[in-house]
């Protein structure tokens, strides 16, 4: 529904089940009438009925609120991405549904490109490397994990208790440095995460120390990318970072696509190996929309004098299953916990 109200630009609403009570009527009634004719006289038939009714009682209240609406229009957290990445869903849907644009490294600048069909070619350079993505995790080569980051401190040696050393040496490497007299601290922590080509624990120490120097940049609503030469999917090695984006902007761009905006066929990159057919569809979601009701959907919805479905007819119905079943964990992972008490709220009786 939400997807139809961005399609036709209109502010997106959201309801939930607050409370469902559940109220059973059972009716058992009994009595007798006169036998109908016959010579059996004045003889009287038993009757015997009984009903059982259920009346649920459903309570629907609107999700809203500052706290809700900053939810819905900050940004996914990379944990959130990497939760669902671990589920075994295909990085080329994961991204193409919650990034907004790829960052590529060039020389010693970045290239922003947006995963916008109006932006021609920043949405097909989008789709070109989530596509080289696609193509490393079929190989099960790709690795998201987070970058181990090492921070150190340097105090004096003579602001240090023995009691205070002890408990250093429990947190920290400690190493002195006689040539002026201080502690060098040294910590491990875990950074951002990094999809890479590679085991990130092949790393070398230089190598930990530039990517986090690097890593100062990223933010918590950036998943970074090191494709390397020497590994698999290195015919076309890049670096950047992708930028992910708000629910409230998946629902529009998904709105936008059945109308100002709808996505096209993108072909993969000449470097990038082979990959599914069925991996590559032009849109994200495949979304119908008719004048009736389309009977082959798994759902529909009517919206300003027209049905919206998602498409699960044709060989792209898994595809667009999994992509309304990631839209659907996207919300959940969203929405704030429904109010019980001190709101408006509707209520049906069945």
């Amino acid at each position: 529904m939400n997807i139809a109200r961005a399609h036709h630009r209109q502010p997106i609403h959201f309801t939930g089940v607050s409370n469902i009570a559940a109220t059973f009527d059972f009716r058992f009634s009994a009595g007798a009438t006169p036998a109908l004719g016959g010579l059996a006289g004045p003889v009287l038939l038993p009757l015997f009925g009984g009903s059982v009714a259920e009346n649920p009682t459903i309570s629907i209240v609107p999700i809203e609120g500052e706290e809700f609406t900053k939810r819905l229009l900050t940004p996914f957290h990379q944990n959130k991405f990497t939760l669902l990445l671990r589920q075994r869903f295909d990085i080329d849907l994961l991204l193409r549904l919650m990034a907004q644009e790829v960052r590529i490294q060039h020389s010693e600048h970045h290239v922003a490109y947006r995963n916008r069909p109006s932006d021609t070619a920043g949405y097909e350079m989008f789709r070109r490397a989530v596509l080289h993505l696609s193509a490393i995790q079929d190989q099960d080569q790709l690795h998201a994990e987070p970058l181990t980051l090492e921070q150190a401190w340097s105090i004096p040696a003579g602001s240090v208790t023995a009691e205070g050393f002890q408990a250093l040496e429990k947190e920290f490497s400690v190493l002195y440095n006689s040539v002026d007299n201080t502690f060098t601290l040294r910590k491990q922590v875990p950074g951002p995460i990094l999809m890479t080509n590679y085991d990130p624990k092949t790393l070398s120490t230089d190598e930990r120390m530039r990517l986090s120097r690097e890593a100062v940049d990223w933010t918590s609503n950036d998943i970074a990318f090191d494709i390397r030469s020497d590994f698999p999917g290195g015919t076309w090695p890049m670096r950047g970072v992708f930028r992910l984006r708000s629910f409230h902007s998946v629902l529009n761009f998904l709105g936008r696509s059945i109308g100002d905006d709808p996505e096209y066929d993108v072909d993969k990159d000449p470097r990038t190996p082979a990959i599914h057919n069925d991996e590559n569809p032009a849109a994200t979601i495949g979304l119908v929309v008719s004048d009736s009701d389309p009977e082959e959907a798994d759902l529909s919805v009517h919206s300003h004098g027209r049905y919206y479905a998602v498409d699960t007819a044709g060989p792209l119905a898994n595809w667009n299953r999994d992509a309304f079943q990631m839209l659907y964990l996207l919300f959940q992972i969203t929405v704030t916990e429904l109010p019980r008490v001190g709101v408006p709220s509707i209520t049906i009786a069945k």
